[in-house]
């Protein structure tokens, strides 16, 4: 069992950076895939990147590809996902996952789940 809470989110203007983390406590933090998904309102949640155990493999949804970057620190057990040249789009509650299998994209492919945190992007 892992326990994942996020932190970093906020309100930014279009074009800015921002870094949301995810911690993790529990069960060896290096034995998990860890994911980003994100939820607008009146939308599906959706996949936005995932990291491999060992932070040796990264995959992005198109919508956010060359624009954000996941990572990870096995020694302070946490997940981070670096946002630059943020769009209004890109606004939403976004929520880190965990799960066994490297490539896991949908949500039920994922295991534990955080609380989430807000980010807003005002054009």
């Amino acid at each position: 069992q892992v326990q994942l809470v996020e932190s970093g989110g906020g309100l930014v203007q279009a074009g800015a950076s921002l870094t949301v983390s995810c911690a993790a406590s529990g069960r060896t933090f290096s034995q998990w895939v860890m994911g980003w998904f994100r939820q607008a309102p009146g939308k599906e949640r959706e996949f936005v990147a995932t990291i491999s155990w060992s932070g040796g493999m990264t995959s992005y949804a198109d919508s956010v590809k060359g624009r954000f970057t996941i990572g990870r620190d096995n020694a302070k057990n946490i997940v981070s996902l670096q946002m630059n040249s943020l769009k209004p789009e890109d606004t939403a509650v976004y929520v880190c996952a965990a799960a066994t299998t490297w490539g896991a994209r949908r949500s039920n492919e994922y295991d534990y789940w955080g609380q989430g945190t807000q980010v807003t992007v005002s054009s």
